[in-house]
């Protein structure tokens, strides 16, 4: 007998609530926002910095965690290129949104669900967190319940985000190695 495991992340589940809401939306401005959030979705998880920044609005503001990080708190195209390029350049890119609840308005979407994040053994290693294997072909599983407030403007571009999370999904990360077969390829 053959014992088969879930996969724990798997990136393409992410847009897979808003592509469902999308194809039953029939009001033009709030299928325009989901398709944003979506092509922002998968640009993320493709690490793609130019399609990440054509979602965005000419002056995006992020206000992501905790007030006491500003790095997580760029302001302006320019700091947010920066923030997303040191995101990409991290390898944290292998992530699923595990979206269970959904809000689509007129100038913003909430998502909100468990997110998991896969981590590169060298990003942690960077950011003073030790692990057992520290090289960029390891990954340890960062998770916490996580709310996204996509602010978008009246042309449908993302302003910025505005997360919040229930617990700090680092603790106990070097303890969550994640195995070959855990995290799902992209397929869009």
């Amino acid at each position: 007998m053959t014992v088969t495991r879930d996969v724990v992340i798997d990136p393409n589940q992410t847009w897979a609530p808003l592509e469902k809401r999308l194809a039953d939306e029939r009001d033009p401005v709030l299928r325009r926002n989901l398709e944003a959030v979506i092509a922002h979705q998968k640009a993320e998880a493709h690490g793609d910095l130019e399609a990440l920044m054509a979602t965005l609005a000419p002056e995006p503001v992020y206000r992501l965690g905790a007030p006491d990080n500003p790095r997580l708190h760029p302001r302006g195209t320019e700091s947010v290129r920066a923030y997303y390029g040191a995101f990409v350049a991290s390898g944290a890119t292998q992530l699923v949104h595990d979206i269970d609840r959904l809000a689509v308005d007129r100038n913003l979407i909430l998502t909100d669900g468990t997110i998991r994040i896969a981590y590169p053994g060298a990003t942690l290693t960077a950011m003073g967190i030790q692990v057992d294997d520290k090289s960029a072909d390891a990954f340890y599983l960062y998770e916490s319940r996580m709310s996204i407030v996509w602010v978008i403007d009246d042309e449908g571009r993302i302003i910025g985000e505005e997360s919040y999370t229930d617990r700090n999904g680092f603790e106990g990360i070097a303890g969550r190695r994640l195995q070959e077969g855990d995290i799902a390829p992209l397929r869009a």
